[in-house]
């Protein structure tokens, strides 16, 4: 099955532009295709998941992703650290 990226990078995170990729992703599965969205934003990801179009409308993974959830573990003493307590 062909996958095609869509850009979806400044739209919307509305109702709108959730049916309208959803309506885009049926045509693509009616002729052996998928859509897989690229650069979409948590809210409209989230609005997809809540109007039911979660398992339909997927985000392509990309790498920065990954590195946004690495912690950094710290020593107890370090001073830089230490710095950040207050917030």
């Amino acid at each position: 099955m062909a996958i095609t990226l869509v850009d979806v990078r400044g739209l919307a995170p509305d109702a709108i532009t959730v049916d309208a990729l959803a309506r885009l992703q049926l045509a693509a599965r009616r002729n052996g295709s998928e859509i897989r969205l690229q650069h979409a934003s948590a809210e409209l990801l989230e609005l997809a998941d809540f109007m039911g179009l979660g398992g339909v409308l997927q985000g392509q993974p990309e790498e920065r992703e990954d590195a946004l959830r690495v912690e950094k573990e710290r020593e107890a003493d370090d001073p830089a650290a230490d710095d950040f307590e207050h917030l």
